[in-house]
């Protein structure tokens, strides 16, 4: 079952439940996915939606730092629950020290005749990274990636 089959399942049991934040959250999740569908003009793959999913709590997560700087407390808490909905139906977040290990393989993989790559290299390991994160099925915060990539990379 795809994420936007799971979605539609889940906005009809919203509806029977009525529960009225889950179902307008849940639609607008539907509605970006069928917004991008239109825009591709094919079926969108499970690595799409769950792109899609990303940038909607990327976005989330900045508007709770936008309301928390206003002294919004309730609307920061309304957007909080929603990235938990949403979070709900992506593959569970990979913790620091998988994501560790991901770059440290990574870079042993660059590394060529015993050189490791430098700072200047930041930009090949970290594709190398998120292709080796999206492989593993894991999804991993591209902040935190990018600060341990540059962390290792400085040693």
């Amino acid at each position: 079952m795809t994420i936007g089959e799971k979605i539609q399942t889940d906005i009809v049991v919203a509806m029977k439940a009525k529960d009225e934040h889950r179902l307008t959250t849940l639609r607008m999740v539907k509605s970006a996915l069928k917004n991008k569908e239109i825009d591709k003009r094919e079926k969108l793959t499970d690595a799409e939606e769950s792109q899609i999913l990303t940038t909607l709590i990327k976005q989330r997560k900045e508007s709770v730092e936008s309301f928390t700087k206003g002294d919004r407390p309730e609307l920061a808490a309304k957007e909080q629950v929603e990235i938990g909905m949403i979070e709900g139906y992506l593959p569970q977040a990979a913790g620091e020290d998988v994501i560790r290990g991901v770059v440290l393989g990574a870079i042993e993989t660059l590394t060529v005749d015993g050189k490791r790559p430098g700072a200047k290299d930041m930009g090949t390991v970290m594709k190398t990274v998120q292709q080796r994160i999206l492989a593993d099925g894991l999804r991993a915060d591209g902040k935190l990636v990018s600060e341990m990539v540059k962390a290792e990379l400085a040693k």
